[in-house]
């Protein structure tokens, strides 16, 4: 099976829209029409993880899941996750732990986890409006090492 990988970031707080969730409805259901299964990473971190995890699991409800999986992807085990197993699983198709970001110091964790999740996909969907965070260290590491992005917050301006 080919697998066609996305990862997702955005800044902890950011400027919700309907033309976001728009924006972002119409990119996974085009992912969805192209590849023959995509797999979504995202992490949860903040408002743009929690509302993008939730955007794409209601395009899945729509569409279909079979050709795909919402996978959260934590930097390390963290007390949330821990005393929520079965309502994390109930949501996400799959939880996974970075191995490389659970063994670093925690404060440099989820950039070794991001960093992780750009590694192995084939495309970075971004929401970056500032020039500092980690997101935007992300996005530019993701631009160094070549991957395809698209960036919502540019994007969106657009339309």
């Amino acid at each position: 099976m080919d697998i066609f990988t996305v990862s997702l970031f955005g800044h902890r707080d950011f400027n919700w829209s309907t033309s976001f969730e728009s924006r972002l409805e119409e990119i996974v259901r085009d992912l969805l029409w192209k590849n023959e299964y995509v797999e979504f990473l995202i992490g949860r971190e903040g408002e743009f993880d929690i509302i993008a995890a939730s955007v794409i699991r209601r395009v899945l409800r729509a569409h279909g899941s079979s050709g795909s999986s919402l996978v959260l992807v934590l930097p390390y085990a963290k007390a949330s996750f821990l005393n929520n197993e079965e309502y994390f699983y109930k949501y996400y198709d799959d939880i996974e732990i970075c191995d490389k970001s659970a063994a670093a110091f925690y404060k440099s964790a989820i950039q070794i986890r991001n960093r992780a999740m750009v590694d192995r996909s084939d495309l970075a969907v971004f929401y970056v409006e500032r020039e500092n965070g980690g997101a935007y260290q992300t996005m530019k590491y993701a631009k160094k090492t070549g991957r395809s992005i698209i960036n919502l917050a540019e994007d969106i301006d657009d339309i």
